[in-house]
């Protein structure tokens, strides 16, 4: 836990070496700051997008018991696409500030095929737990994780749609996508069932 957390830490600081200050004339500094707007959007997107990654991952881990090698190697995977996520935000908020068009749908298409590549490692990671119950607490119901697949499954088959949408469609129909996913993701951190907590009232963020 202590490692992932470093990873995910380190992966959100990295965000913000993109943020850097504008080539303006002398008294043009405002409005070159104005002008850096993609920037500080795709900076506060993946902000969000990695801050619920990482309250996904804090989720599953208070639901398990300990760790075997297979595991650890489906956790690096998580880690290994997360510590991506720098790299398409950059593309995106570089394209942006030119214009073209051409370019900001490679962008997206780039950003779509490493959301796809983060989703399915949590599709393993999810499928190795569901065959490996006695990982988990005692209290965990041996069915959770192979629940928790489908959640998985949407982000890959959403995040390979929005792709392909944005460079058939628009890049800003991909970039609607890429805001609503976190925001579910969110949503159900804590599991399959927590909205329906919500929903009577009795959602526990301790769970």
């Amino acid at each position: 836990m202590a490692f992932s957390d470093a990873v995910i830490a380190i992966v959100i600081t990295l965000l913000v070496l993109d943020l850097r200050p504008p080539e303006t004339d002398p008294g043009g500094l405002l409005a070159g700051l104005l002008d850096e707007w993609p920037t500080y959007l795709a900076y506060a997107a993946s902000y969000i997008y990695l801050a619920v990654i990482w309250l996904n991952h804090k989720a599953a881990f208070t639901r398990i018991r300990e760790m075997d090698i297979g595991l650890q190697w489906a956790n690096l995977g998580i880690l290994a696409t997360v510590a991506l996520v720098p790299w398409p935000t950059a593309v995106i908020a570089e394209t942006a500030r030119t214009g073209n068009v051409a370019d900001e749908k490679v962008a997206v298409a780039l950003y779509a095929l490493v959301g796809a590549l983060l989703c399915l490692a949590w599709l393993v990671f999810f499928s190795y737990l569901a065959r490996h119950p006695e990982l988990t607490k005692e209290e965990v119901d041996d069915s959770y994780f192979a629940h928790e697949r489908p959640r998985a499954l949407i982000g890959v088959v959403l995040y390979l749609a929005a792709g392909i949408a944005g460079v058939l469609i628009h890049p800003l129909v991909a970039s609607a996508v890429f805001l609503l996913l976190p925001a579910f993701y969110g949503f159900t951190s804590h599991g399959h069932d927590h909205p329906a907590k919500l929903l009577r009232g009795g959602g526990d963020t301790g769970d």
